[in-house]
């Protein structure tokens, strides 16, 4: 797989690649093609340099005796950014380092998979950098963001869409979804809206109120 392509920098997100399950190739080819930066977090970049990408910047604690220094010959040039912080996932610290670059956005793949706690943590995390940094996380199946207070998108029928609460959500109301809500609480654990769908051909409206409310777009 080629290089990214040159775009302006911070034009467009920057590519987080994580350590779990690895995406389709189409699906990274896709997101590469106009990342200006691609960031690998700690042991993902030897599964990353045998796909032949472009790597940018190697995030990590670098633990367990692994060493970064040796990857500067096979990418140049490579930025190392050491993040020994245990409080801190390597993918928060990912996200750190890109609010601190004044980056505003960033598409996150291999995030999903493996560890269920990885999983979960990743997807979550999302919430804590609503303020300073628009994160979308992808893998083969689905697309994952916060919405905000009012969202609208035109989907086709059937589409599969989930709304999942980071905590409680309360005052969501829907259009244009097969179940709709009116004015409604979702809350992790107890209710959620998994496995919506569009109803028809046409936008699809979701407010509300207070809270953190994960979409998931749904690929079977």
């Amino acid at each position: 797989m080629s290089s990214h392509h040159i775009v302006r920098d911070d034009q467009e997100p920057a590519l987080i690649i994580a350590n779990g399950a690895a995406c389709s190739k189409e699906l990274m080819g896709q997101l590469l093609e106009w990342s200006p930066l691609v960031i690998v977090l700690d042991s993902a970049i030897d599964r990353v340099l045998e796909l032949g990408i472009k790597v940018d910047v190697l995030l990590g604690d670098f633990d367990n005796g692994f060493n970064p220094q040796r990857y500067l010959e096979q990418q140049y040039p490579l930025e190392i950014v050491y993040t020994p912080d245990q409080d801190k996932t390597d993918l928060e610290k990912a996200c750190d380092y890109l609010v601190a670059r004044n980056i505003p956005a960033a598409n996150v793949i291999w995030a999903t998979g493996r560890r269920a706690d990885h999983t979960i943590t990743n997807i979550t995390n999302i919430v804590r950098f609503k303020d300073s940094l628009k994160i979308v996380v992808l893998d083969d199946h689905s697309k994952i963001y916060q919405l905000p207070k009012r969202f609208e998108k035109w989907y086709p029928a059937g589409t599969p869409i989930s709304l999942i609460p980071v905590g409680k959500v309360d005052g969501i109301s829907t259009k244009n979804l097969k179940y709709p809500l009116h004015d409604e609480s979702l809350t992790i654990g107890y209710r959620t809206g998994s496995s919506n769908e569009a109803e028809n051909d046409g936008i699809v409206v979701i407010e509300h109120h207070d809270g953190d409310l994960l979409m998931m777009e749904c690929f079977d």
